[in-house]
């Protein structure tokens, strides 16, 4: 028996240590992100964590700690917070986040709720604990090029361009290049970052062939400012535009939706089912004898906002090859403004002056552009046909 025994010892000792070995506890490894990416899949739906983001989050913060050069903060949830959305939180506190940068944060494990992972739709508590670590600007893809940019005012916060007819703010299809912001990536070499990426802050845009004053933001906390600004209607925009025809009235108001033009899909239209509100104020400056120039004021900023409302009205812009038959050359009989108008190659409309509040200073700033060469040569033609008129 005692050497039925003594075996049974020497089978069992082996086994016991393997036990007590598996139970010592080990560090757990850093998730991967497709790891992190599956667990959130199969907890969809639920509302409890999957276990292991518990486990792994103080190796997670560690990790961000150790090897991004970002910005940490941690903030405490106080009463007036409570029941907020965090996403909608962190974009409205002094990290010059917006909500979707800071969505995108949340989603990616930068910032914790808690020291645990959340949802950007997470409600707060009073004395809940949100921290992390915002990472430093990612490169953008367009590349920087050396195009000339005739500039008004520049600090660190903004840049103010007077942007040539011809130009296209920012690419898309059909225009992958030559574009404002490639002119900006190679001359702006203090970007601080939009959302997140090393980029030129684009805030409102002209379309390509409206020449005039534009605003860019060079970093975060002046770009969520000035979006603020033109979403709350207080920049002031004004464009000239020589028009065709006569008015009546010397100022005047156009109250009409705009959307998608119901077949054609590159032009806008008053007359649209789904259309956005817009408003537009004009003003006459000149009156010559088969045109005007006006002043306008959009209250609003729909695509061809401008372009759109004045055709509307029966008063296109001089040259807009898509909403100005009256006014292209082929409808014009005075040769010599015809040939103005052929040499302008686009419509005679200008954005003359913008007024906005300073996003670090506070002041209320105005910037003005002069009016471009080829429109200054239909105006003076217009001026001295009509003196003619006159004197007859």
């Amino acid at each position: 028996m005692g050497g039925d025994e003594g075996r049974g010892r020497a089978h069992l000792h082996p086994h016991v240590q393997r036990r007590r070995l598996r139970r010592v506890p080990q560090p757990s490894p850093l998730p991967s992100p497709e790891r992190l990416r599956a667990g959130r899949r199969q907890g969809r739906g639920k509302n409890k964590v999957i276990p292991f983001f518990v486990r792994d989050v103080t190796t997670t913060r560690n990790s961000l700690a150790q090897n991004e050069a970002g910005e940490h903060f941690s903030i405490q949830v106080t009463e007036k917070d409570r029941g907020r959305r965090l996403d909608q939180f962190l974009s409205e506190a002094d990290l010059n986040l917006s909500r979707s940068h800071a969505k995108n944060l949340i989603q990616k494990y930068h910032i914790l709720l808690n020291q645990n992972p959340t949802k950007p739709s997470a409600h707060l508590k009073t004395g809940d604990r949100i921290s992390g670590s915002l990472p430093p600007p990612e490169s953008f893809s367009l590349q920087p090029e050396p195009l000339p940019l005739t500039i008004l005012h520049e600090d660190p916060s903004l840049i103010v361009i007077d942007k040539p007819s011809g130009m296209v703010v920012h690419p898309a299809y059909g225009n992958p290049s030559g574009t404002l912001v490639n002119a900006l990536l190679y001359h702006c070499k203090d970007l601080a970052g939009i959302n997140g990426v090393l980029r030129p802050g684009i805030v409102h845009r002209l379309d390509k062939d409206t020449s005039g004053v534009m605003v860019v933001a060079k970093e975060d906390q002046a770009f969520h400012h000035l979006t603020k600004q033109f979403r709350n209607r207080t920049v002031e925009k004004v464009y000239l535009a020589i028009v065709y025809g006569k008015f009546h009235q010397n100022e005047g108001l156009i109250d009409s939706a705009i959307g998608r033009h119901p077949s054609e899909r590159k032009r806008m239209s008053t007359r649209t089912k789904r259309g956005r509100a817009a408003i537009t104020r004009w003003k006459k400056v000149e009156e010559f004898d088969s045109s005007t120039l006006l002043e306008i004021y959009p209250q609003t900023g729909r695509t061809h906002q401008i372009r759109v409302h004045l055709s509307s009205i029966g008063h296109p812009v001089l040259g807009d090859p898509l909403y100005g038959r009256k006014g292209r050359p082929g409808a014009i009989h005075d040769p010599v403004l015809k040939e103005c108008v052929k040499r302008m190659n686009r419509q005679a409309l200008h954005a003359r002056r913008l007024e906005l509040t300073h996003p670090r200073t506070g002041e209320r700033v105005k910037f003005l552009s002069p009016i471009p060469e080829d429109m200054k040569e239909a105006l003076d033609w217009l001026r001295l046909q009509s003196k003619h008129g006159e004197e007859e």
